[in-house]
């Protein structure tokens, strides 16, 4: 695989050397070093947080020693704080994984950079047309196919009648969501829980008042923050962070069910696989609320700015690949091909996650939950399609930018200043 592209890419701090370092390879993705002759041998799949349910870890690895015998197959759990950053080192050096999870927003990175694996002719094999499309194009660059789509998904609003009242009624638009959120708001829970991090819940705000995160300008990147819109939608996230989030200020988005679970929040704003956590038994390891919550959890899809319509929110998911320094590509093809088969993805789509083939998706459970999901996932948009996107995601800038907020800043300040860090990145 050709590296003539590596020096222009850019993934967070750590890209200078894991270029250096691929580009002192042989220039090839791995054809099988480190494989025994009979062609089996150990390959490592890395999969990020707990999304991926417990069942489809057991199918892949079970499936794969099935039919790969003498071989096997662990799967290593990262997390998607610092990911890019990790990625990045570790796909470029001696001891890469084989296949790897990578959030759709990030996928740009890799590919541009060469650090996949061309699958290209496996396109077909690999599910063809069947496969989400929008997800195909996150993993594709310069018209050749590198990361497959794994799954998608949307947030969706989760609450307990028990907390919103038997006369309940769902939000018809956004303003009336921040409304309710602070009238359920009291000195003990969050009407909407909003940790300070967590920029992908401001998203809606930003377009839904007519803002823009980025967008391509002739040949330069011009970002939206301190538009007309993206200021509108800025005053109403610090509106909602002061007035109506008990949330830690410089919070992050891990472990919401904690406070879920203890009633601290009315309105929650998140992945529809959170459902999950929360309906899980209460352990030290995994605290849930199955029997406080689990049979009385429900869901609505954020709504936009005109009534009956919902927002347009961020569209979540993830893409998966064959790192090209594996050094077991053929095995690590036969995972990827029971990743995307019919078996796995109908595992994927029975436990709420949009599976990354369309044909499935008639395994998704008929409930409230999920079709609040399916309902946000309709209107979901992406973050700006270019390869350098993850580097404004690994150098913390909307992160910092929205603890500011939570904090109180002036919002105009912040906006004009994350427009410059973005743009001195996109455009760099």
């Amino acid at each position: 695989m050709k590296r003539n592209r590596l020096v222009a890419t850019t993934v967070a701090s750590t890209i200078t050397l894991a270029l250096a370092l691929t580009a002192c390879g042989s220039g090839d993705s791995g054809s099988g070093d480190g494989a025994s002759a009979d062609g089996s041998g150990d390959i490592r799949v890395w999969l990020v947080g707990t999304d991926t349910p417990k069942e489809a870890r057991e199918y892949l690895k079970t499936t794969f020693e099935a039919e790969n015998e003498g071989s096997t197959l662990t799967i290593e759990e990262q997390s998607w704080t610092g990911l890019v950053d990790k990625l990045t080192t570790s796909l470029a050096s001696s001891d890469s994984p084989d296949v790897v999870e990578v959030g759709n927003t990030q996928a740009a990175a890799f590919t541009s950079a060469g650090f996949f694996t061309d699958l290209t002719d496996k396109y077909e094999e690999l599910g063809g047309d069947d496969l989400l499309k929008g997800f195909v194009e996150a993993g594709s660059y310069d018209d050749k196919f590198y990361a497959a789509p794994y799954y998608s998904g949307a947030r969706a609003v989760f609450y307990s009648q028990q907390i919103v009242g038997d006369g309940f009624v769902a939000p018809e638009t956004l303003d009336d969501y921040v409304a309710q959120g602070k009238a359920l708001t009291t000195d003990t829970r969050s009407g909407i829980y909003w940790p300070g991090q967590d920029w992908y819940n401001g998203l809606p705000y930003i377009w839904e008042n007519g803002g823009f995160i980025a967008e391509k300008k002739g040949d330069k990147w011009e970002a939206g923050f301190s538009s007309e819109g993206g200021i509108k939608g800025l005053e109403q996230i610090q509106d909602v962070m002061l007035t109506a989030s008990k949330a830690p200020k410089d919070g992050q988005e891990t472990d919401q069910q904690i406070p879920f679970c203890a009633g601290e929040i009315g309105f929650l704003s998140a992945p529809t696989w959170v459902q999950w956590s929360i309906k899980a038994e209460e352990t030290a390891e995994a605290p849930g609320c199955a029997t406080t919550y689990g049979s009385d959890l429900h869901a609505f899809a954020l709504p936009g700015k005109e009534a009956g319509k919902a927002a347009q929110v961020m569209a979540g998911g993830s893409n998966i690949a064959i790192a090209s320094k594996s050094k077991n590509q053929e095995l690590a093809l036969s995972a990827l091909e029971i990743m995307l088969s019919d078996g796995y993805q109908e595992i994927m789509a029975t436990n709420g996650l949009i599976p990354a083939k369309v044909s499935q998706a008639k395994f998704l459970p008929d409930d409230e939950i999920t079709q609040a999901g399916a309902k946000a996932a309709e209107a979901a948009k992406l973050t700006p399609a270019s390869p350098k996107w993850a580097d404004v995601e690994a150098k913390r800038y909307l992160q910092d930018a929205f603890v500011q907020l939570a904090q109180g800043g002036d919002v105009k300040s912040i906006a004009t200043k994350l427009d410059e860090q973005i743009e001195s990145t996109l455009n760099s």
